[in-house]
């Protein structure tokens, strides 16, 4: 959670009552406010490929179940593909816009949510659930949240709801995948944030760096963050200096040339792939 100052006092934070904690001065070992294993830098070279390419790297330093984890399960639209990737650590946020008593319960919670964003460095991607799928009725997004999350740090959202103001949120240089477009935002207040969500068949925690376009998008744990730039370099360089190459230099051979330099290319992959991270890979 936010880093917050000793007290004797509960603290309403995240959409949510602590309890009062004199040790509560120091954020978690998850906590988004800890130092991060990638430069700037580094996320802007991520951003250079898209998805899959990240995931081929991803599948090399992970311990996780590649057919299972990480990306998402539902199908998801990118409305903005002209923007290319986007690249940047989850903050989440709850929204129920078919709900109007969320407004009366906390009037305030949207100056919270934002003062929450505000503290967390970027860049940032706006994590969305949205407890209205899948009948969802209204958008958190148009044109003029887009513009104030752009203020606040972040490049985009991953919402499992509508959005609206396509136009305007892509002028804004805010990307979006989401569900689907809508015209109004019905009751649309904020619920809870700072808090593990689930978007399209994936959960995504506070904190954990996602990689997204027209694709689909990948959750990267901090446990798997420090190896994975190192990895997506290697893995695309691989393919570029063995499959890749023998397949583009076919003219003129025979068939029989062409399936042998095919098998050839992927021996070679494979070894490259066991050499550097003892483990195998698509080829």
């Amino acid at each position: 959670m936010p880093l917050v100052s000793k007290t004797d006092q509960p603290l309403f934070i995240g959409g949510v009552f602590l309890p009062a904690n004199n040790d509560r001065d120091m954020p978690s070992d998850d906590s988004p406010l800890k130092p991060r294993p990638l430069s700037h830098g580094d996320l802007m070279q991520l951003k250079r490929w898209n998805t899959p390419t990240i995931y081929n790297g991803w599948e090399q330093v992970t311990k996780r179940d590649v057919a299972r984890d990480g990306f998402n399960i539902e199908e998801t639209r990118d409305f903005m593909p002209q923007m290319g990737p986007m690249v940047g650590y989850a903050v989440t946020l709850v929204v129920e816009p078919s709900n109007a008593a969320h407004r009366e319960a906390n009037p305030h919670a949207a100056t919270e949510y934002r003062r929450y964003v505000a503290s967390i460095p970027g860049p940032k991607i706006v994590v969305v659930q949205d407890l209205d799928k899948p009948r969802v009725i209204g958008s958190l997004w148009g044109e003029v949240n887009a513009m104030v999350h752009v203020a606040l740090g972040c490049v985009g959202t991953i919402v499992d709801g509508p959005i609206r103001d396509l136009d305007e949120m892509t002028a804004a240089g805010f990307k979006a995948l989401a569900r689907r477009l809508c015209v109004g935002h019905a009751h649309v207040h904020t619920v809870r944030w700072n808090c593990e969500v689930e978007v399209f068949g994936r959960t995504v925690r506070p904190g954990d760096l996602i990689h997204a376009d027209k694709h689909g998008f990948l959750v990267v744990p901090p446990e798997d963050q420090p190896g994975l730039l190192e990895a997506a370099r290697f893995m695309d360089a691989n393919e570029c200096t063995t499959v890749i190459p023998a397949v583009r230099e076919s003219t003129g051979r025979t068939m029989e040339e062409t399936l042998a330099s095919i098998d050839h290319s992927v021996a070679q992959f494979r070894t490259n792939v066991q050499t550097k991270f003892k483990r195998g890979g698509e080829w």
